[in-house]
């Protein structure tokens, strides 16, 4: 079995986006996933990429990714985001996502982050669990808020 991490290309799009659903099923919200291809290529590889990501493959299968871009903390300084953190199901429980994880810390140290930064939801135990091995701090009282692109059309 040949394991590796690299960085992803804009050809491991669609298998990205199919990972995307695998995990927005796993958080009981498949609704929520209305990116396009073609949106996720351009905002990824196009002529002004907004993020980055690793890839996790098993003989030359994509199986996990992790994406991340930068977040701007007026108290804390530039940090990295890992907006997506997936290991397929099958897949999971080899130490792929250790790695994959690890690749992410290396690369915020390398860039010079303030830290990196994520969420998890309350009821993933099994992901609460991963974080608590790297003595990962959670946060208490914040809520998550958002405006989709229908709900800013109506302000602006």
């Amino acid at each position: 079995m040949h394991e590796e991490i690299r960085f992803a290309r804009e050809e491991d799009c669609e298998r990205m986006l199919e990972l995307v659903r695998e995990l927005a099923n796993y958080e009981k919200a498949p609704q929520e996933v209305t990116v396009t291809l073609q949106h996720f290529k351009e905002t990824g590889f196009g002529e002004n990429p907004i993020w980055k990501a690793f890839v996790a493959t098993v003989n030359d299968e994509i199986v996990g990714f992790a994406l991340y871009y930068v977040r701007y903390s007026t108290w804390k300084g530039a940090r990295l985001y890992l907006e997506d953190f997936i290991v397929t199901e099958n897949m999971r429980g080899k130490g792929l996502g250790k790695k994959l994880f690890e690749r992410v810390l290396k690369q915020a140290k390398a860039d010079n982050y303030q830290g990196v930064v994520w969420q998890v939801l309350d009821w993933n135990q099994p992901g609460i669990n991963f974080y608590n091995k790297y003595n990962a701090s959670f946060d208490g009282g914040w809520l998550n808020a958002s405006l989709s692109a229908e709900q800013l059309a109506k302000y602006v």
